[in-house]
């Protein structure tokens, strides 16, 4: 296993691109009314905008915590393009919507670096968006790009409806934002995909690993914007290894696409007790983690007796250290999950967990399947 941390001043100027951020993630589902009670019930969102209706093909709600909006889109009709990717991937990540303060600059800057252009910049009235384009990614995701009135940082994406009731409740759970997005590419796919948010959204690489475990093993280069609100976790199976995990991936979603999203925490322990009375499985670690951790790494945060109840890993990089724990996927094709994760000044990932929650992940993959551990 090896590591490599890389500066964050390789980051370039990209124009109205430098200050992308994210706005809000589409995942494309086959029931939207069992999805947004999970949400709810399970992850303690609140839903704050409807939109779509039969004659448009779909039906979309959107749902909120902390700084994290979830579009969550049903289709009607067979046409629909949701109709379409859940019949190829199942449930998945479909969109991620990155803000700009010009839409139109943005989309044509981007078209101009070899960008792929999906919709051409279009104006909007009410609801706070002003304008709205969209550009392709890696597989058949999609980057809208989205651009609001200056005092509409939190608003509904365009089209959307508002839902009228009370603030929402304080449910414990404590998600805060989107930390990052793990994304799975195909053998040969990672350095053009990471060239891609270099060259074309002005990304900067700032970490880079290649993970072992047994006989099998992953390559990882992470990309972040240069505004460092936007990052991608992408990872490609190892070529000269045995197919494993990731590898599974890509044959159960048919393709590359979003693997894990983590959300942030500002105490992980809580987040897990609260999401785990929820009803949220995770993912438990190996024994022998705890055992050999307190000789790697004295804690800032949290005891050792705390994370070992709740499985929750810890590592550190020169940043500080950070706080991690997979849920286990309900997905029907055991392709999505997601992640929390704390950080105290920590930047990258940590060799150490990345190594653990491949392991983790691993051998839950193997009891699914009934395999010997």
């Amino acid at each position: 296993m090896s590591s490599e941390p890389i500066s964050s001043a390789t980051v370039g100027g990209t124009g109205h691109l430098d200050g992308l951020c994210l706005d809000h993630v589409e995942l494309y589902v086959e029931d939207l009314d069992a999805k947004v009670g999970h949400w709810v019930d399970s992850y303690g969102f609140t839903v704050v905008g409807t939109a779509g209706s039969p004659e448009e093909g779909f039906r979309s709600a959107a749902l909120r915590q902390g700084r994290i909006t979830m579009v969550l889109t049903e289709g009607i009709s067979d046409e629909h393009p949701a109709s379409v990717y859940v019949l190829g991937h199942g449930d998945g990540v479909a969109a991620i919507a990155l803000r700009t303060d010009d839409v139109a600059a943005a989309h044509a800057e981007a078209v101009g670096r070899g960008a792929r252009s999906l919709a051409e910049a279009a104006g909007h009235q009410g609801g706070g968006v002003l304008a709205t384009a969209t550009v392709g990614a890696f597989g058949d995701l999609t980057h809208p790009l989205v651009e609001r009135e200056a005092s509409d940082t939190a608003g509904l994406p365009a089209g959307f409806r508002p839902v009228e009731h009370a603030e929402a409740p304080d449910r414990g759970v404590g998600l805060l934002e989107i930390d990052h997005f793990a994304v799975c590419v195909n053998i040969g796919e990672l350095d053009p995909t990471v060239r891609f948010y270099q060259e074309v959204l002005g990304f900067a690489e700032i970490f880079e690993e290649r993970i072992a475990v047994g006989t099998q093993a992953m390559l990882s280069k992470v990309v972040q914007s240069p505004s460092g609100e936007i990052t991608f976790t992408i990872i490609q199976p190892d070529p000269s290894a045995d197919a494993g995990q990731i590898d599974e991936f890509l044959k159960n979603h048919d393709g590359a696409g979003i693997q894990h999203i983590a959300f942030s925490s500002d105490d992980a322990p809580r987040t897990v007790r609260t999401l785990s009375e929820r009803e949220v499985g995770f993912l438990k670690t190996p024994a022998a983690y705890y055992e050999l951790l307190g000789r790697r790494l004295s804690l800032k945060k949290h005891s050792l007796d705390e994370l070992r109840e709740l499985n929750l890993l810890v590592d550190e990089d020169h940043g500080g250290q950070l706080f991690q724990i997979f849920t286990r996927s309900t997905h029907a094709r055991r392709t999505l999950f997601f992640e929390v994760i704390e950080r105290i000044g920590a930047e990258t990932f940590g060799s150490s967990n990345i190594k653990a929650l491949y392991e983790a992940v691993e051998v839950e993959r193997q009891r699914e399947i009934g395999l010997p551990r």
